[in-house]
């Protein structure tokens, strides 16, 4: 249940051409809180309830429980969820043995791209596409539970 996770901005759009799949994605928080957040998202026709725990020092690892639910559900919760509620088309691009999901927000967060890969432990090497800009973890600003509280276009 321990995320490891790198994310960095993106710098073109030549992910588009790479991608094995994209789906939109509209996500809420019930609680933004440091410690720990409360998401709730729907994917395509799917729901899901996702609670995180606070980063470690270097911003790589956490706690992380996700539970698919009924889309009907996720619909409802969304309507409890702290405003504004985050819109953003995910693609999934297969680079040697790891995926990158790669988020285009959209709203007051259009423009900004950003690229997350998964990984088994903090230390593991991955390739890196052409298209992977400025590395990012860490970086709160960069947290969807922060882009809702002060969006890119505020930045």
């Amino acid at each position: 249940m321990i995320e490891i996770e790198r994310k960095f901005l993106v710098k073109s759009k030549d992910y588009k051409a790479e991608a094995i799949s994209n789906e939109k994605i509209v996500q809420g928080f019930l609680n933004t809180d440091a410690e720990r957040t409360v998401r709730i998202r729907t994917k395509g026709n799917k729901g899901f309830i996702t609670v995180k725990g606070k980063s470690n020092e270097s911003g790589t690892s956490r706690f992380e429980w996700e539970k698919e639910i009924k889309i009907e559900e996720a619909e409802a919760l969304l309507k409890l969820c702290e405003k504004p509620i985050l819109e953003k088309t995910r693609y999934e691009v297969a680079m040697g043995a790891h995926i990158f999901e790669v988020d285009e927000f959209h709203g007051k967060n259009n423009g900004l791209t950003i690229a997350e890969i998964e990984l088994h432990n903090e230390d593991e090497k991955f390739e890196k596409p052409n298209w992977l800009g400025e590395e990012v973890t860490g970086e709160v600003k960069y947290y969807n539970s922060q882009l809702i509280k002060k969006p890119f276009s505020e930045w």
